[in-house]
């Protein structure tokens, strides 16, 4: 499946949780919860800046998922993210049973652009979903939200 208008329109929103997550001082991502139907059920950002660093909104996403919502529900359920989902979030999503994840920016181009920027890499190794979680359907990133993303990264990782 391939990305299409409808994600392009979550991932915007995706985008937006992102820059809402830099101005309250913390680290610019943002993921939504979509159901099989289309319906948003829950959407959240990055809230890693009081120390906690497994506040991740795909994490959190998961926790909520699971406690909502059916087995069923949870695999035909999408996540939209800003960036791709780091091994801790790709993990937590394939133990609940979370279907398609569709994101704007990958860990690659993080990874690319914290090199560029004299950035001290992450703590863990920034691996695609795939090998973390290799039955979940992975797709992105988005090349039209590039710009966008390197530029919140920027005001964030910049050295």
């Amino acid at each position: 499946m391939a990305i299409n208008d409808s994600d392009l329109e979550r991932l915007g929103r995706c985008v937006e949780l992102a820059r809402e997550a830099l101005d309250d001082g913390d680290e610019p991502f943002g993921s939504v919860l979509v159901d099989g139907s289309g319906a948003t059920l829950f959407e959240d950002r990055n809230r890693v800046k009081d120390g906690d660093h497994t506040r991740h909104p795909e994490f959190a996403i998961a926790r909520w998922a699971v406690e909502n919502l059916t087995s069923d529900q949870r695999s035909h359920a999408t996540v939209y993210t800003s960036g791709e989902h780091c091994p801790m979030c790709a993990a937590g999503h394939a133990w609940v049973g979370l279907g398609r994840i569709v994101y704007a920016a990958s860990s690659a181009q993080l990874s690319q652009w914290l090199t560029e920027w004299g950035a001290p890499p992450p703590p863990v190794a920034p691996l695609p979903i795939t090998m973390v979680a290799p039955r979940v359907v992975a797709e992105g990133p988005a090349e039209q939200f590039a710009d966008a993303m390197k530029a919140l990264y920027e005001a964030k990782f910049k050295s």
